[in-house]
């Protein structure tokens, strides 16, 4: 039975393209030409976020691909054209109970725990985009925990980006990342010129699950399987 109730997204406007975010599901979002496209997608993509929010111990509910309500729209910019959600939400300042605290910080975690795992399933080599384009599986990895020591840095959190093979420089990084996402929080930036914690949480998340999904699609021995 489908939820009547349908999924709060906002929707960052660019020139080029625009991106449908989730508000209350960290990494479920989706982007596309237009406002409607990105829409389009982020319905699809209910069923590869599913298993993320079961994850971290939460039904997304049935459905909730089904319907959306657009709560805000932000113009965009070249961040957003180039292929990231860049722009803060209203919802991003305001205060953060310290159970919804714990949920975020429980979905950013899986969405990591997704990456890792689709990681190991997934050859180094993968299927190049039609110019030639696109990271083989290391190459993805590093950029990801990379730019989260970037991201971290917003949050007051400062760890140098960790090799792929450094379990416990990761583990570390990504505890002190929790640590702060996890805290109940006024909404105030914690450092000058920073991000809003639950912006950082959602850019992260997205960031893991946008790779994690981008690897098993360009899986080749999925790609050959498609074929037959």
């Amino acid at each position: 039975m489908a939820s009547s109730k349908k999924t709060r997204v906002y929707l960052e406007i660019g020139k080029k393209k625009t991106f449908a975010m989730a508000l209350d599901w960290p990494g479920w979002g989706r982007s596309g030409k237009t406002a409607d496209e990105a829409l389009e997608a982020l319905a699809e993509y209910a069923s590869r976020y599913a298993p993320v929010a079961k994850k971290a111990k939460f039904e997304l509910p049935a459905g909730a691909g089904d319907g959306f309500t657009v709560v805000e729209e932000v113009k965009g910019n070249a961040t957003t054209d180039f292929g990231a959600p860049a722009m803060f939400v209203k919802s991003d300042h305001k205060r953060v109970t310290a159970k919804e605290a714990e949920r975020t910080a429980a979905l950013v975690q899986a969405s990591w725990d997704t990456l890792t795992r689709v990681a190991k399933g997934s050859p180094q080599s993968l299927v190049k985009g039609p110019r030639g384009g696109g990271r083989d599986r290391d190459k993805m990895l590093d950029h990801v925990l990379s730019t989260e020591s970037a991201y971290a840095r917003k949050i007051g959190v400062k760890h140098k980006g960790p090799a792929i093979d450094d379990e416990t420089a990761i583990k570390a990084m990504r505890a002190d990342i929790l640590a702060v996402i996890g805290e109940k929080s006024d909404g105030k930036l914690l450092v000058p010129k920073g991000w809003p914690v639950a912006y950082t949480a959602r850019r992260i998340a997205w960031h893991a699950l946008d790779h994690a999904w981008e690897m098993q699609d360009r899986d080749p021995g999925k790609k050959k399987k498609s074929k037959k």
